[in-house]
């Protein structure tokens, strides 16, 4: 492998500010975004992660199938009358979109109401996983259950920031002083922000000190190695050695940037609040840092989720107060900031919950489950009706998804943050149709970052011209040409414009001139994407193929 792709990411983890471990996600070759797009340079999505599968039947309640779910879930429903009783989100939409929010989520109301989240019901992925480590890794990787690109052991955020600011030829154009990526509140790296490249390091920041000490505890291999052995592997020690004294620079500079900001509101003491409120300092102190992903669990809900004898009350009201409040809190003080425009949040949970409550006044793990997205940039509304009570699987779980999850995502990537056809490719998630979650005045055009002449794309991985399917379109079988860098596994799949997965298989890659033949004799009339991912490389290539009959 060479030096320049062994270490051209970095994840330095972990380290401590303001009482939270933070894991920087670097690049050693960060490109500036050019010009135009400078109202969209300083933008920031900011990923809440609800660890253990939330209960999405108790957060939104169906109010026209109410009977229906009241009946499922005797002990453990949200009451549609006094105290503690569901809160309608909003009376104006048709009756299926009609939902009730939990009666903890009062802040989230403020928000929806005030035009600033939108609330996206019945999301997941095909054949999903019910394993919390699997389907965590699924989310975070962008793949599903029936392909997983997972396999390639890269997460969808990694790729993206990788594809976002590339290293040209081994030589960055400009350097970025912040890291593109922060993991904040977890001290186990999460899968999303790793890719091929990376290489683990550690460091910790202790405590919250208003000088900006900080000391570094544990670096890559202990004590420097004097010997370094006259080889390929040599060098790669030698580089990690070089690079090991620059992971103290990004903890210096987020404890300037974290010393130079400041909160204007103050925020409830509880775990993801102090965590989006460090976010929220670290945009004000001037750090340019693209994504971040906080986390809160406790979502694992097999029992008390409605403690014993109360309406409402429990272990899953507790969970939602603080993710509402917390939220709003952020929301509110970067509005009294001024750099609302700036950020948008969104969260997920790795699946739903059952429909019918178990004998422990609970649930067990699901498949469907909302997601939400705020900001002032937020196309407000409520995405896709509610889930149908009334078609389940034989093992008692929501079916019919309205929405893939990685629809949500990539609208964000290039919606939000503005980025073009090859970052889309990077994440996987170009071939799924985008959603209207961002506000139309906020939309950027795609491939706002990183289009330009002033960034050179290193040839020998973008294949897109030679990437060609013959014939096209086509009514039996298509061939499909394109030439290999290297060895290595791959896989070949088809989806429909809608985001369904046709066919999906494995291929063998060889250097020079590779043929692989897809039958789509079966196959309606219509207009389908083709798409080969390199596990080697780590880039897709994608072409849109006409079917006629």
């Amino acid at each position: 492998m060479k030096r320049r792709n062994f270490l051209k990411t970095l994840s330095v983890s972990p380290f401590v500010v303001n009482g939270f471990n933070m894991r920087p996600f670097a690049n050693s070759g960060m490109a500036k975004a050019l010009s135009d797009c400078a109202d969209v340079e300083g933008r920031v999505l900011v990923i809440i992660q609800l660890k253990g599968g939330n209960d999405g039947l108790n957060t939104l309640i169906p109010i026209f199938q109410y009977d229906t779910y009241a009946n499922m879930r005797p002990n453990i429903k949200v009451p549609d009358s006094g105290d503690g009783q569901y809160i309608e989100l909003d009376s104006t939409v048709k009756n299926s979109f009609r939902t009730g929010l939990n009666p903890a989520m009062t802040a989230i109301k403020e928000l929806y109401d005030k035009g600033w989240a939108n609330i996206i019901q019945g999301v997941g992925y095909q054949s999903p996983n019910l394993s919390h480590f699997r389907s965590t890794d699924l989310w975070l990787s962008g793949g599903d259950g029936t392909f997983s690109v997972a396999e390639t052991s890269t997460g969808w955020i990694g790729r993206s920031l990788q594809a976002l600011y590339p290293d040209v030829k081994g030589k960055p154009i400009t350097s970025m002083p912040d890291p593109l990526g922060i993991q904040v509140g977890d001290p186990n790296p999460s899968l999303g922000f790793h890719t091929e490249t990376e290489h683990q390091s550690a460091i910790n920041l202790s405590g919250q000190d208003p000088a900006g000490f900080y000391s570094l505890v544990q670096t890559i291999g202990g004590a420097p190695i004097d010997n370094v052995p006259d080889s390929e592997h040599g060098e790669e020690l030698e580089y990690i050695m070089s690079v090991e004294q620059s992971v103290s620079e990004y903890a210096q500079r987020i404890t300037d940037v974290f010393n130079a900001g400041t909160n204007a509101l103050s925020y409830p003491n509880i775990s993801l609040a102090n965590q989006l409120k460090t976010v929220a300092r670290l945009i004000r102190g001037g750090c340019k840092t693209k994504v971040y992903l906080c986390s809160t669990g406790g979502y694992d809900t097999h029992s008390a989720q409605v403690a014993v004898g109360q309406t409402y009350e429990g272990n899953h009201y507790d969970l939602l107060w603080n993710l509402s409040q917390s939220v709003k809190a952020f929301m509110d003080d970067l509005d009294a900031m001024g750099i609302a425009d700036q950020v948008m949040a969104c969260s997920f949970s790795e699946f739903g919950r059952t429909v019918y409550e178990n004998g422990s006044n609970g649930t067990d793990h699901g498949t469907l489950a909302p997601m939400f997205v705020f900001g002032k940039g937020v196309k407000p509304g409520i995405s896709g009706p509610n889930v149908n009570l009334s078609n389940l699987t034989s093992g008692n779980h929501l079916q019919n998804m309205n929405f893939d999850y990685r629809q949500v995502f990539g609208t964000l990537l290039q919606d939000w943050l503005g980025v073009n056809d090859y970052v889309m490719a990077a994440s996987t998630f170009d071939s799924f149709v985008k959603m209207p979650l961002v506000n139309p005045s906020h939309v950027v055009d795609p491939g706002c970052y990183y289009g330009g002449t002033e960034i050179a794309i290193d040839n020998d991985f973008n294949r897109a011209e030679q990437f060609v399917l013959y014939p096209n379109p086509a009514r039996h079988t298509v061939e499909i040409t394109f030439k290999g860098k290297q060895n290595g596994g791959g896989r070949l799949s088809m989806f429909s414009l809608s985001g369904q997965m046709i066919y999906s298989g494995r291929v063998q890659i060889q250097p020079g001139s590779n043929i692989f033949y897809l039958d789509v004799s079966k196959q309606q009339t219509g207009t389908y994407i083709v798409r080969l991912d390199d596990e080697t490389t780590g880039l897709a290539d994608v072409a849109k193929l006409s079917v006629v009959r």
